[in-house]
């Protein structure tokens, strides 16, 4: 299995009875960003998303597909959680780094956190929709 592969699985089965196999897969130094979080360093990655797991319902990824390029690889996904008693669904992209050895140093999420998120609640979703349907060619 490709250290790409591992990861995806990672991901796919997250839990907190799987968190530590984040200290095989990651390398100490790992990055995580996404559209609310940059953190650097295995335990604090570890740590977020400990809260992550704790904070959310239910929360799961599910790996749709994914690529190795030239200089890193890629995971599609859709992730699910209750927030405020809400189901909430997210279409997303990573892009993964790794060191020579095979351990992922950079793990960057990209999605739409204006469309999948801010525009759910109420006023800030008004402002939100109004500006898309403006700048809507």
């Amino acid at each position: 299995m490709s250290p790409l592969e591992s990861w995806a699985g990672f991901w796919s089965g997250l839990g907190p009875e799987t968190l530590d196999r984040l200290n095989d897969l990651a390398s100490p130094d790992l990055r995580f960003v996404d559209p609310f979080n940059d953190v650097q360093g295995r335990d604090q990655v570890k740590a977020l998303l400990g809260r992550m797991l704790r904070d959310l319902g239910a929360p799961s990824f599910v790996v749709l597909d994914w690529a190795m390029g030239g200089k890193g690889g890629y995971l599609r996904w859709d992730f699910a959680a209750t927030i405020a008693g809400q189901r909430l669904s997210i279409a997303g992209m990573s892009e993964v780094h790794f060191t020579p050895a095979g351990r992922v140093s950079l793990h960057r999420d990209h999605w739409d956190a204006g469309g999948q998120v801010y525009a759910r609640v109420p006023l800030l979703g008004l402002g939100i929709r109004m500006m898309r349907k403006r700048l809507a060619s």
